[in-house]
């Protein structure tokens, strides 16, 4: 990966990259190669989090397009990978027009390379406690109606977000300004009250110095008032909409069984504004 891009220090772990790295992708530095393998090695099976997290974004994006929804939202995206939003959402509805957000000066240079034919779908650089910022970006304006429904992602990145960084408002922020029919998918590390999540959540704060584990009552809080949770409600990610049970296996290719510690680690949850 070219060590030249603009605003990146190689020397500090970045958390899009770390995801990458823990899914399998290129565009990532010793220094969050170290990370990375700490979660491969020291927590055996804890990758699943990663896997599992991106089969229910994966779901998620369908069902979203399924119900009409043509334009996305995708706030803390992080790197490209396989089955982008994009692709999912286009899949199922060819005009789709989807939103990438993300404060790593990578996701932008690669971003912008991957979809610079892709007229329908921008890359900003952006923090996500910055809405506003986002809201005005020439992008947004273009790609964006907010007088149609859209579908708003918050993927495994509220948890990045320290209580007095209020992530509810920033979440409320935005469903203030979105039209009725719109959808909300929130996917959220969970406090399990065992070893594996205070050892994984102390390492990631030590990492990046920000972030909490969350119980499923504050997950649920983090969507606010005057939202309906649509079913399944808040699951594990694992869980949340699996392929049908005639299929045999699971999104991430095992059969059907109680999820792992690991996968009991992070769940998600969509909601409509009336």
């Amino acid at each position: 990966m070219a060590d030249d891009i603009v605003g990146v220090d190689p020397s500090k772990p970045s958390i899009a990259r770390v995801y990458d790295y823990l899914l399998g992708g290129q565009d990532h530095y010793e220094a969050d190669r170290k990370i990375g393998s700490y979660f491969t090695h020291d927590l055996p099976g804890s990758v699943t989090i990663a896997h599992t997290n991106r089969q229910a974004l994966i779901r998620a994006i369908g069902d979203i397009a399924d119900d009409g929804i043509g334009q996305f939202i995708d706030i803390g995206s992080g790197l490209p990978t396989a089955d982008n939003v994009h692709q999912v959402a286009q899949r199922h509805n060819p005009d789709a027009r989807v939103i990438y957000v993300d404060n790593d000066p990578i996701v932008l240079a690669h971003g912008r390379a991957l979809l610079e034919t892709d007229e329908r779908t921008a890359v900003v650089q952006a923090d996500l406690r910055n809405p506003e910022q986002i809201l005005q970006s020439p992008a947004v304006q273009r790609l964006i109606d907010f007088s149609e429904p859209i579908g708003l992602i918050f993927s495994a990145i509220l948890h990045h977000l320290n209580d007095d960084e209020h992530p509810g408002d920033l979440v409320r922020w935005w469903v203030d300004r979105l039209p009725s029919s719109s959808q909300i998918y929130i996917s959220h590390f969970r406090s399990g009250n065992n070893a594996e999540t205070r050892v994984a959540e102390q390492k990631l704060q030590e990492t990046f110095g920000r972030g909490r584990w969350r119980t499923d009552t504050e997950i649920l809080a983090l969507f606010g008032d005057g939202l309906e949770i649509l079913s399944p409600g808040l699951a594990y990610c694992s869980q949340w909409r699996p392929p049908s049970p005639a299929e045999g296996v699971t999104a991430i290719g095992v059969e059907y069984r109680d999820p792992s510690v690991w996968e009991q680690l992070i769940s998600c949850a969509l909601a409509r504004k009336p």
